[in-house]
């Protein structure tokens, strides 16, 4: 599945959230723009890397789960990060 692919419904399909695939529709705008933004790809070339779309799904997760103002700690999911890091261009 390609990033283009991936709707609030199959996200909430993934988080196993029923009632409020809408709500995830500002998440999972923002989990792929992470995705981009960390690894410096544009949206034409990330569609090219499949697994970017279970790191975008795991971060729509994760802004889901941790909806309030309070921050627990500053860690990065390891999964995404590996993902992420994988194709990540943009070092300097």
């Amino acid at each position: 599945m390609k990033l283009s692919e991936i709707t609030p419904e199959i996200a909430a399909e993934y988080l196993r959230i029923e009632e409020e695939a809408d709500a995830l529709l500002p998440m999972l705008a923002a989990a792929k723009q992470y995705a981009l933004s960390f690894t410096g790809l544009s949206a034409q070339d990330a569609e090219q890397y499949e697994d970017l779309t279970l790191a975008v799904l795991i971060l729509c997760g994760d802004l889901y789960d941790h909806r309030t103002m309070t921050v627990e700690n500053d860690k990065v999911n390891q999964t995404v990060q590996t993902i992420l890091g994988l194709y990540r261009s943009n070092l300097l």
